[in-house]
């Protein structure tokens, strides 16, 4: 099974082999998954299924492609980037991978198993209140109730997540772009692209969904997003360590993301020699996970060091700096001034005609 998915995750990224075929055998399910994604959001534009609007603007930072494209990194960096400009701001996810139900307050001290490893890990970088919901419009209320002082709200993934209305749409691709071209399973989409506007804006209109790529060339209505590692490491209690400190030495890395291997080929390209590179599943629990001491210091990505530190308190975990476009960050601050609800959540509190 794993070489069978392996084959067909490359077909749907054009390399070949045999996957294609198989991809190919897949289309009418494809087909199938387009009409069943159509008629869905059908009835949410009828009417059928209601869209909610909550009583601030939201950002959904989502995806059409299958699999991370360095979403949550982008929620960060605009929750942190609001945030210095006077907004007070909060966040919403699913919280995929947890092992509880229901609407959940996030904090700092949470366990990730509990809510989930980037919410845990937006909690505890950005210190916004964030809340997990499989309906993120009840998570939603939810944390205006406690928090009412929140101004906008961003949401981490939900890109499909019709039930709640947006005012704005930030659309992420990575390096792949969209594939093949086709749904799932003959590709990687979600839903087709480009989009079909949606009428679910707070204002009645479909709200804008502008395009970040994380790599590649930008056109109209595009913004190019850089990524690079910091260079300092942070352990558990705050401790900071310049990479550097390792270039003679060697260390180990672990990453448990969509893409493990940029991450270690990033740390290399600090000039940093690794022992041993442990690739681990997306979202992988870490509890059972062994290291081995001798084979160095252990670095790994912050995602990760939510959920290691809490039995290996010693790695290092080496931040990821995202840097949003100046053209990008003028556009949202002109979009929520516009928005219906600026009298409410103008930055500072200040009141808006």
């Amino acid at each position: 099974m794993s070489r069978m998915r392996q084959a067909l995750t490359q077909a749907w990224h054009g390399q070949g082999g045999w996957g294609q075929a198989l991809a190919f055998a897949l289309l009418p399910v494809s087909w199938l998954f387009a009409g069943l994604v159509a008629m869905r959001r059908a009835l949410y534009q009828h009417g059928f299924y209601k869209t909610q609007t909550l009583p601030v603007p939201v950002i959904v930072v989502g995806n059409v492609m299958v699999g991370g494209v360095g979403k949550t990194p982008i929620t960060m960096a605009l929750v942190k980037h609001l945030t210095e400009q006077g907004w007070r701001v909060g966040v919403l996810s699913r919280g995929y991978g947890r092992r509880t139900t229901g609407i959940q307050a996030v904090t700092p001290t949470s366990l990730a198993p509990d809510v989930g490893d980037e919410p845990l890990l937006i909690a505890r970088s950005c210190q916004v209140p964030v809340f997990v919901g499989a309906s993120r419009v009840y998570a939603g209320h939810a944390l205006l109730a406690q928090h009412p002082d929140v101004q906008v709200l961003v949401c981490d993934d939900g890109l499909q997540h019709w039930q709640l209305a947006r005012d704005l749409e930030l659309c992420v691709f990575d390096e792949r772009g969209v594939g093949n071209g086709h749904l799932l399973p003959a590709g990687p989409l979600r839903e087709a692209w480009p989009r079909k506007a949606m009428p679910h804006g707070t204002s009645g209109n479909a709200a804008p969904c502008w395009v970040l790529k994380t790599s590649g060339d930008v056109g109209p209505h595009e913004f190019a997003v850089q990524r690079r590692l910091a260079d300092v490491a942070v352990q558990a209690d705050g401790t900071q360590r310049p990479l550097s400190s390792w270039g003679h030495t060697p260390v180990q890395a672990l990453a448990g993301i969509a893409k493990p291997e940029v991450f270690f080929a990033m740390l290399r390209d600090k000039g940093l020699m690794l022992t041993r590179s442990q690739a681990l599943p997306d979202h992988a629990d870490l509890q059972q996970l062994h290291i081995d001491a001798s084979q160095g210091d252990v670095l790994c990505t912050e995602k990760d060091a939510v959920k290691l530190w809490a039995h290996h308190p010693h790695a290092w975990a080496v931040p990821l700096q995202t840097t949003l476009p100046a053209a990008l960050l003028s556009a949202i601050a002109q979009h929520l001034a516009a928005s219906p609800h600026a009298k409410l959540s103008s930055p500072h509190g200040h009141q808006t005609a």
